[in-house]
């Protein structure tokens, strides 16, 4: 008999990872695809930062492939994902989310990455009621049919509480070794993988896109509201992830980094951007983001805001180097800003 293979999706979350190992469980050939969306948690704030050392700084996608044993094919699809972001057909959810779009549009890339390479049905970790927004009784048929992938879609861990698709209907894989799974509680799934051996894995709850965090949605809105329209680029929804993000005044928002780690990832951008570094005692990098030419008054407030954050927040004076692309930096001595005079409605 002819081998079956399928492609899965690995976000690098426990669900994925399950539904996987599940389909190798009855002989088939599966490998892993995993989309670059530019908003992923994974890989990048868990790696700039120093804080939780303890936890392993990994992209979990490739660590779940490796433990699987199965090829992953990670595909940038960052250009691609934008008219899913602006214009969501089926709308947000509780912030910048467009989950239910962004599901098919998933689906649909991986149902041609399929067809392309010769596979025969696509696997995901989706489980009814577990999102309220992509993973409902209602909202299932509605990935599978705008997606194309119809019953080529193979949903292991909830497949009972389904019709059967095509594979099953096929004998590719045996039904009744597939699950039931419904709702929001882990503990299924937690008990799924203990039975299969699997005593690591990313926690099970946590999510793995910026667009589902309240504060990341918030600074996106903020970025295109104050630019006027509703675009990004890569390095907008990077910086977007990192640092205070403070806006003093309306036409120019600061991008403070919080500790070493992110200092060095902004130092990556001081040829795009105006910085700003305190030089008579430790301090913070910071970005400019706004106008091409600020006036003398923003460029001092700019430098207090930054001395506020430096180990000199306590001095009558600090040091601060300003420097614009592509020329020297000059010195500013400014007197830090006190707690008070940096209001909550500075952060964005």
């Amino acid at each position: 008999m002819t081998q079956r293979k399928a492609v899965a999706l690995i976000s690098g979350g426990l669900d994925s990872m399950l539904a996987s190992r599940a389909i190798q469980a009855q002989g088939v050939h599966v490998e892993g695809i995993n989309f670059f969306t530019g908003f992923c948690v994974e890989g990048h704030t868990h790696a700039i930062r120093r804080r939780s050392p303890e936890k392993p700084k990994r992209n979990n996608a490739l660590w779940v492939a490796e433990q699987l044993g199965i090829k992953l094919h990670i595909i940038d699809i960052v250009e691609e994902y934008k008219d899913v972001v602006l214009n969501p057909r089926h709308g947000y959810g509780a912030h910048m989310n467009p989950c239910l779009d962004c599901k098919i549009f998933m689906l649909g890339k991986a149902r041609e990455w399929m067809a392309e390479h010769g596979f025969d049905f696509i696997i995901t970790g989706e489980v009814i009621g577990q999102r309220p927004k992509s993973q409902r009784k209602a909202t299932l048929p509605i990935v599978a049919r705008e997606s194309g992938t119809e019953d080529r879609l193979l949903r292991p861990l909830c497949a009972k509480n389904l019709a059967p698709t095509l594979p099953e209907r096929e004998g590719w894989v045996d039904r009744a070794q597939l699950f039931n799974f419904s709702g929001r509680s882990r503990k299924p799934q937690i008990a799924l993988a203990e039975s299969y051996g699997f005593d690591e894995y990313a926690q099970p709850a946590g999510g793995c896109c910026f667009l589902t965090d309240e504060s990341y949605s918030r600074k996106l809105g903020d970025l295109w509201e104050h630019r006027g329209e509703r675009r990004y680029d890569l390095d907008d929804i990077m910086l977007l992830k990192i640092g205070r993000h403070l806006r003093p005044r309306p036409h120019f928002k600061l991008i403070v980094s919080r500790e070493e780690g992110e200092s060095r990832f902004l130092e990556g951008y001081r040829r795009q951007f105006t910085h700003l570094q305190t030089t008579s005692h430790n301090g913070p990098l910071a970005l400019i983001d706004g106008v091409d030419a600020l006036d003398a008054e923003d460029l001092t407030l700019a430098a207090q805001v930054v001395a506020r954050f430096s180990q000199g927040r306590d001095a009558d004076w600090v040091d601060v180097a300003v420097a614009h692309p592509g020329e020297e930096a000059r010195t500013l001595r400014v007197a830090p800003l006190s707690a008070d005079a940096v209001p909550d409605a500075w952060y964005v």
